[in-house]
């Protein structure tokens, strides 16, 4: 594998995996960053590539004498308890382990001071929970001290970790897998990518994102016939998306009734948006509008930072409506807004079917890459193959829409707003 995308090992691995299984990926198979080459031309052998997931041959842990632990982190996304699922079956049938602990209200639950008992964690207790949204481990959001998570897992025994959540928990699950090697603690430490956002580099889908768009057509669906209801009708939905406007853009096109989306990557003025809406009025006498989460920070007040750090974002939903209102009101043009915002509805939803499938070969390939010895890594889905992705690289850069790029020109094209509404 390429240097800087090297996987970290907890040591050789040499114990034979159990069971009969046929199918093994042996060490040193990748996936390449980039798979599109010219015509004519040759794969150059020092091309980045990934480590390539999946079960191995022989693995660093003796699965008698594992003790896993799993935590959810952040805000509630469809899928948690399928991996939390995933996980234990996996570790149970596949390996033959029979100590997991599920740690409750996220990095908390490393912390003995908040009193947070852990779950044992059994087949016949998760069998059913991929049918309910938000996560029996509970969450929590904020930093924990590196140091007492790491004297924690090493007094406690557990010989990996499972970090389960976005940017924020990878980065502090990146913090605690150092702290460990710096110890030469044998403890492995994988995470698995969670963000409705899709936010994640390196990664091309993270769970909770499908789901997010299928369910974001019903309210779109909404707001188009509340639009189509009234004279000057405007529907507005403000869906998921702080930084990266994925769930707005990819929404839009699967509704095909949005006549415009506004997402953070692709900045707009106030009376670029006025004018294209009246002319839209004009023509139609109705329009949705979908806006992401955080698009627009320009325009609103910022409203501090939460438990993780997170700047608080404005509300760009309400300001919108309320400005379209001021606006056509001051021309003397009556319209009708009617603003939805059905973000939490989605994030504490069940999966769907292919996210529920997607959060499976998550957790499955996790559990593999953990019994391996791998460390500091978290699991990712790369030019149609699950691959391995070292932590530092997964939270080094945050993964956005190009405004000039393909998808956003797909939006445009579906949307007929301007290109550039700045």
């Amino acid at each position: 594998m390429s240097d800087e995308f090297a996987v970290a090992t907890l040591g050789a691995a040499t114990v034979a995996a159990p069971g009969d299984q046929p199918y093994f990926v042996e060490e040193g198979r990748g996936v390449l960053l980039d798979a599109v080459v010219t015509a004519g031309g040759k794969t150059d052998p020092a091309a980045p590539s990934l480590e390539l997931a999946g079960p191995r041959r022989h693995l660093f842990f003796d699965p008698a004498r594992v003790r896993a632990a799993m935590v959810t982190c952040g805000g509630l996304c469809p899928g948690l308890n399928d991996v939390i699922r995933g996980l234990t079956m996996v570790l149970w049938h596949r390996y033959g382990v029979r100590d997991i602990l599920g740690l409750r209200y996220g990095y908390e639950g490393l912390i003995p001071e908040f009193g947070h008992r852990p779950l044992a964690l059994t087949p016949e207790l998760v069998e059913d929970v991929h049918q309910h949204g938000g996560t029996i481990l509970g969450s929590s959001r904020g930093h924990q001290d590196t140091g007492r998570m790491a004297d924690w897992l090493m007094e406690s025994g557990v010989s990996m970790l499972f970090a389960i959540g976005g940017d924020g928990t990878q980065r502090g699950a990146s913090a605690l897998a150092e702290e460990l090697r710096r110890r030469e603690a044998p403890v492995a430490v994988v995470g698995l990518p969670k963000t409705i956002d899709n936010d994640i580099a390196f990664t091309r889908r993270t769970f909770g994102f499908e789901t997010a768009v299928a369910m974001s057509q019903a309210p779109i669906a909404g707001a188009h016939m509340e639009a189509k209801g009234a004279r000057n009708g405007i529907g507005l939905v403000k869906l998921m998306g702080r930084e990266s406007g994925f769930v707005a853009a990819y929404a839009s096109l699967a509704s095909s009734d949005v006549n415009l989306a506004l997402i953070p990557e692709a900045p707009f003025a106030l009376d670029k948006v006025m004018a294209y809406l009246k002319k839209r009025l004009e023509e139609k006498a109705h329009a949705v509008v979908v806006a992401a989460e955080g698009a627009g920070q320009d325009l609103v007040p910022v409203q501090g930072k939460d438990a993780s750090g997170n700047r608080k974002l404005g509300d760009i939903g309400t300001f919108l409506a309320q400005e379209i209102i001021r606006h056509f009101s001051a021309q003397n043009m009556a319209v009708g807004v009617k603003y939805i915002d059905p973000s939490y509805t989605i994030r504490s939803s069940p999966a769907n079917a292919d996210d529920s499938v997607f959060c499976f070969q998550l957790a499955e390939n996790a559990a593999h890459a953990a019994m391996a010895g791998k460390t500091g890594m978290v699991v990712a889905y790369w030019n149609d193959h699950f691959v391995h992705v070292p932590m530092v690289k997964a939270v080094s850069e945050r993964k956005t829409i190009n405004p000039t790029g393909s998808l956003w020109r797909s939006v445009l094209e579906n949307t007929g707003q301007p290109f550039s509404l700045s």
